[in-house]
């Protein structure tokens, strides 16, 4: 398909870009309805423009004069052509609008559905600048301006000029050269006032929408972060952010509107001059002889009957050309570079023993920032390998590399010996599985959250796979079982009961090699204690690289990385990076004294508790 460049402004160009979905390729039958359509709109402009001469005719006929008690069939028959004429006119763009409709609608279907593939295929430093309200913004509005600037251009502003042209023909041909004219001037006038007034005040429909997209962007991320807001009693900063946006579009709004008042204003200055000018040309016609009462009706009606529609233009110009910057917008979206994209010739990842291998990676977010200085370790099959160390050290790093979310500056990723940049995304992340510290679920059931490891899979399946994780008695033990809806991002559940969500859909994606990204630090003790059992689980017969904080989770690794400054400062199982008291040892002392204190304290307020409850209990068998 044609692509837009992102730098330029051109609707012409947004218009050629929409043009292959309305004609799609091998379609015939869409292709089809384009035809009859086009077949219906130039049928009912010809109607349309039959229908003042059917008028004027009519009204000579029941012109007083001599003879007239002969001729009372004509009138008759000259009403009922003129209404058949109307009927026609008005059934044919029915008619069209319902043969097109379906094409509109494909076409806007087939747009949104591109982009929407387009975003998920960007990387995630795209979508870690962007904002997701502001996307489905874009996506709203560039679809909606599709329908938009099909319906004005195709059935309001084309058919127009057309019955222009038509109608200045017949006053030529039918009376003099001055009748097409003066309604050609008077049309022209009032379109380029029009044009020229609404590409004046375009600047206030555009701040009008950057204020609406900032004002939905805030409303967004606020009701995403309703936790967040909670936590830090922020309802009222929220509420005033917010609002200070809606002022900003409240003021772009009322410039909008009064200029529009004014436009409308001067469109009925210029059709009204026009209006005059003929009618004083048609009275002169019949005070001439040249003219009869029927062709000064036939005049009127015909600049009635095209001022109606262009009435409407300054505002489908409008809406054409919002339609279009709303188009292009969402075209610009397609322009984005996948950063991550499928190298030419790229394969199946063929995977075998599931053997993971780091070779002199090197990684940076920006270039004057280097996360992973030369990172080289080896996870062979089935075996787990942890990597621990201090907040920045390139962790979770390690891990976006191999599921491929970003491609290494420097060094190779391999599985099973092949380059993860060489073979397909798709091979490569089926053959990966992922249980994220920060589990987001989808507002949908609890089976749905579980399934998404692998879509289409049976009831069965899935409830063996939430067994696995130990989250099965749970579900049955809810109101509505696996039917029950875990709310927006999955906050009607409790951390645990997420992470044993994740950790099910997980086990139903059945992937050769397994990461566990911190996928136990932001849980208490006894669930961090039941969730690494279950992780043994699902870890048993996989590759699995874990990414750590707590180093109590990783005590069973065969081995373990400690990293420092994007360095690998030490390696080994546990007991002999204990045994060589480096900086594993002192992270481990650390956190088994945080650990000590903390368990110290709980036995000291449950001991405060049980004391106070015997106080009181004493208390009130005194008072007995």
């Amino acid at each position: 398909m044609w692509r837009m460049s992102a730098k330029n402004d051109n609707h012409g160009r947004a218009l050629l870009a929409i043009l292959p979905y309305l004609w799609p390729h091998g379609e015939w039958g869409l292709k089809a309805r384009v035809v009859l359509a086009l077949a219906f709109l130039i049928a009912g402009r010809a109607a349309n423009v039959l229908v003042p001469i059917a008028y004027a005719r009519a009204v000579d006929a029941l012109t007083p004069r001599e003879g007239m008690g002969l001729v009372v069939a004509v009138p008759i028959a000259l009403v009922i052509g003129y209404g058949l004429l109307r009927l026609t006119a008005a059934a044919l763009n029915e008619l069209r609008n319902a043969v097109f409709a379906k094409v509109q609608a494909r076409a806007g279907r087939r747009v949104a559905l591109e982009v929407f593939r387009h975003l998920h295929a960007l990387s995630m430093r795209f979508h870690m600048d962007r904002s997701t309200g502001g996307l489905s913004r874009v996506i709203e509005r560039g679809t909606r301006g599709i329908a938009t600037a099909l319906n004005f251009l195709l059935f309001n502003i084309i058919p127009t000029i057309i019955e222009i042209l038509l109608v200045a023909t017949i006053l030529w041909w039918m009376f003099a050269i001055s009748f097409a004219l003066t309604v050609l001037v008077t049309i022209g006038a009032y379109v380029a006032f029009t044009l020229l007034f609404t590409n004046w005040r375009l600047a206030f429909r555009r701040a009008m929408n950057d204020t609406d997209q900032e004002a939905n962007t805030k409303a967004v991320d606020s009701l995403l972060n309703y936790e967040t807001v909670k936590y830090f009693n922020n309802e009222a900063h929220e509420a005033r952010r917010y609002d200070e946006s809606l002022s900003r579009y409240e003021t772009a709004y009322a410039r909008s509107e009064v200029s529009l008042n004014a436009l409308n204003a001067g469109q009925a200055l210029i059709m009204s001059v026009g209006l005059t000018v003929v009618m004083l040309l048609a009275g002169r016609g019949i005070v001439g002889g040249t003219m009869t009462v029927g062709d000064f009706v036939m005049v009127n009606s015909y600049l009635i009957q095209l001022y109606l529609p262009l009435n409407f233009l300054g505002f489908a110009y409008r809406e054409i050309k919002q339609g279009l910057t709303d188009m292009e917008a969402m075209f610009n979206l397609l322009d984005v570079p996948q950063e991550i994209a499928d190298a030419p010739g790229a394969k199946p990842l063929a995977v075998t023993a599931g053997a993971i291998a780091y070779r002199d990676v090197r990684f940076a977010y920006r270039p004057d920032r280097e996360i992973l200085k030369g990172v080289s370790f080896d996870v062979p099959p089935g075996k787990m390998l942890a990597i621990v160390g201090p907040t920045g050290a390139g962790k979770s790093t390690i891990s976006r590399l191999l599921f491929r979310f970003y491609d290494t500056t420097g060094g190779a990723v391999l599985v099973d010996g092949q380059d993860v940049r060489d073979v397909t995304q798709d091979s490569l992340r089926r053959a990966v599985g992922v249980v994220p510290q920060d589990t987001v679920l989808f507002n949908d059931t609890i089976r749905y959250n579980i399934a998404y490891g692998r879509p289409g899979a049976t009831d069965e399946e899935v409830e063996h796979a939430a067994r696995l994780a130990q989250v099965h008695d749970f579900v049955l033990k809810l109101p509505e079982g696996y039917r029950t809806r875990v709310g927006e991002r999955g906050l009607k559940l409790s951390g645990g009961e997420k992470q044993r969500v994740a950790i099910a859909r997980t086990i139903l994606k059945d992937p050769r090699i397994l990461i566990l990204d911190e996928a136990t630090s932001a849980l208490d003790t006894r669930t961090e204690q039941e969730i690494q059992a279950a992780l043994r689980d699902v870890s048993r017969g996989r590759t699995t690289l874990v990414i750590a904080h707590r180093l109590s989770t990783v005590v069973e690794a065969d081995e373990i990385i400690v990293l420092e400054d994007g360095r690998i400062a030490e390696r080994g199982t546990h007991g002999a990076l204990i045994a060589r008291d480096g900086l594993y040892a002192e992270m481990w002392r650390r956190q088994s004294e945080a650990v000590a204190a903390a368990e110290a304290a709980a036995v000291a307020q449950a001991q405060a508790e049980f004391g106070s409850r015997l106080s009181a209990r004493a208390a009130e068998e005194m008072t007995k």
